[in-house]
């Protein structure tokens, strides 16, 4: 449910609340068919390693339940999938269908189908009983969230008891000059690298303005404690560029 009359960012703007949904949909909808590509360009490959370190640090075990929140084309479900094995089970989400499709033809090809399913769901409102997975994941996906407080207090509420939820989001640069550089490149560069290579620049300035909009690491580890987390950590990556969020249901 949404706030009517209630405005928020949709990068540096400000919308209503009922309209963010469509709009950063209609982004997604547009890069999905480059999202992979543009995603090497813009960090020269480095998404990928930070997604490894992600998922890597989640400690999975054979026969989990994870629930991949934005999973988009599947980056994260893929290497979940690997690391809760055959008995375990994966379910790849996102609210936006052309983006879901992407991940979900991508699970049929590399064979991880039926053990990781598809799903398309608003983060807000997950559709599982409660205690019904063991992780539940979101990478680079928050800062789209209209209302990340509704999305939080869900991933715990489907968590099982001793579960954890593992957010992986830009964040906040830690280094003054690294700080300007990335400011440089974020708006000066992203854009015309948008337009030339997925032929919308608008979309990527989109992205690089909601990097600005999104909480910092304390705000963030912060909204977690509120929505019931319990010892929340926060681990910086490439300077703070990126950060890992990590809460338990305790």
């Amino acid at each position: 449910m949404t706030e009517p009359n209630k405005e928020t960012h949709f990068g540096f703007r400000q919308v209503k609340t009922e309209d963010k949904a469509k709009l950063v949909g209609g982004v997604f909808s547009s890069v999905a068919g480059n999202y992979d590509l543009m995603n090497d360009l813009m960090s020269m490959g480095v998404h990928r390693l930070w997604k490894r370190h992600f998922v890597s640090t989640a400690n999975l075990r054979p026969g989990q339940r994870v629930l991949d929140l934005a999973g988009g084309t599947g980056d994260i479900a893929a290497l979940a999938a690997k690391a809760v094995g055959s008995e375990g089970r994966v379910v790849l989400s996102d609210i936006n269908r052309e983006m879901l499709v992407r991940g979900r033809d991508r699970m049929y090809d590399e064979g991880h189908w039926p053990q990781v399913q598809a799903a398309r769901i608003n983060a807000e409102a997950l559709p599982f009983p409660n205690n019904s997975f063991d992780c539940v994941t979101i990478a680079f996906g928050l800062r789209n969230v209209t209302f990340k407080e509704r999305a939080l207090a869900e991933m715990h509420r489907v968590l099982d008891l001793g579960g954890q939820a593992l957010i992986l989001e830009f964040s906040k640069v830690r280094s003054e000059p690294l700080s300007k550089l990335y400011d440089t490149y974020s708006f000066q560069i992203l854009p015309r690298l948008g337009k030339l290579i997925a032929g919308d620049g608008d979309s990527y300035q989109y992205l690089a303005e909601s990097i600005r909009k999104h909480p910092d690491q304390a705000t963030l580890a912060g909204m977690m404690e509120e929505a019931g987390f319990g010892r929340v950590s926060v681990r910086n990556l490439s300077a703070g560029i990126v950060a890992v969020h990590r809460g338990w249901k305790v």
